[in-house]
């Protein structure tokens, strides 16, 4: 071997262990922000709901009259009589372990509370994630290549309106025109739930997916703008790049260089905010939920703000944080696949 190949050889190992070095650092220092981000959330999330106003005793009670001692009882089964340093010294020694505490108004387990919501909500905003992404991407693709268009201006602006809409507001809308009906159009839709009840088999799929549609709709309308923008900017930002200039020169057709060459050098925002909403897609959403009756994690988490049930609360806000800071952290960890040069 020449002392040129060696020296070469040489550089080429010190390159490949200082890149793995590198993204190991990378990791681990993602890794140690989610578990400081955790940890923070743990402390805020205890310490903000006892600043809503209310005695979750008195509302349980439902304005009946109690006697002190009957108060005092109930207070102390629920540990309310302890200092509030032992609550928070409690409460952070069972959410380290799993234990998320017991619910004051279903007198169950918040963990068990959380995994029958779940599903409901994954089911609702699930499907309005996908439809949204897909929507918003394809959009945003179109209207990033043919910028300035006229098709690129009634999709900005549409998006930008739609976005700019309080999902609630939408919603009610929704329910006003196609559940109520207004003038000619007759109702069509369920004004709010999950399931009409009393069906079975595939009449209750049906059942399911007609109470699905308005909630989904109002999702869509209002999320896939966001999608569609950051595609569209991302995009935009590689239209002038020496590559596709190249890629045009060799004869490749328009669509090719977009789909092969432009998309997947501009995905890395976008990757990012998938990650980000797939992170509120297990959270649920709060007011869309609400507006709906749809019985998801929005809806339990409202119903448990009104009274206030500090442990049923808290352990939502917990998994809602823990589930949009595990996303970010995946999407970090996805950067050096899609860009090698991240992590370095």
């Amino acid at each position: 071997m020449t002392a040129d190949a060696l020296v070469e050889e040489t550089a080429g190992r010190e390159t490949g262990a200082g890149s793995r070095s590198g993204y190991v650092r990378y990791v681990g220092g993602k890794l140690g922000g989610a578990v400081v981000s955790l940890l923070a959330v743990l402390v805020t999330g205890f310490f903000l709901f006892r600043l809503i106003p209310g005695d979750p005793v008195k509302t349980m009670t439902g304005g009946r009259p109690i006697s002190s001692a009957q108060l005092a009882q109930y207070r102390k089964e629920f540990g309310l009589d302890l200092p509030l340093w032992q609550q928070f010294t409690d409460y952070c020694g069972k959410a380290l372990t799993g234990d998320l505490g017991t619910s004051y108004q279903f007198r169950a387990p918040v963990i068990d509370r959380i995994g029958e919501a779940l599903p409901n909500t994954l089911l609702l905003t699930g499907t309005a994630f996908v439809l949204y992404t897909a929507l918003g991407m394809f959009l945003g693709t179109r209207s990033a290549w043919r910028n300035g268009s006229l098709s690129d201006r009634l999709n900005t602006g549409l998006a930008l309106t739609l976005y700019s809409v309080p999902s609630f507001w939408l919603g009610l809308l929704l329910i006003i025109v196609f559940s109520v009906g207004v003038g000619p159009i007759p109702g069509l839709f369920p004004t709010g739930g999950m399931e009409s009840g009393g069906k079975e088999g595939f009449a209750y799929v049906l059942d399911v997916a007609h109470h699905l549609v308005l909630p989904v709709v109002t999702l869509v309308a209002v999320e896939y703008g966001q999608t569609l923008l950051v595609t569209r900017s991302a995009l935009l930002d590689e239209m002038g790049s020496d590559y596709l200039t190249t890629a045009r020169a060799k004869g490749l057709r328009d669509d090719l260089v977009r789909r092969r060459h432009a998309v997947p050098n501009a995905l890395l925002p976008t990757v990012t905010l998938v990650f980000v909403n797939l992170g509120r897609t297990v959270a649920g959403v709060i007011l869309v939920e609400t507006v709906f009756s749809w019985p998801g994690l929005g809806g339990l988490f409202y119903q448990a703000l009104s009274v206030p049930d500090l442990p049923l609360v808290q352990g939502l806000f917990l998994f809602f944080a823990a589930a949009v800071i595990v996303m970010n952290t995946l999407a970090d960890l996805v950067y050096p696949l899609l860009d090698p040069r991240v992590g370095r």
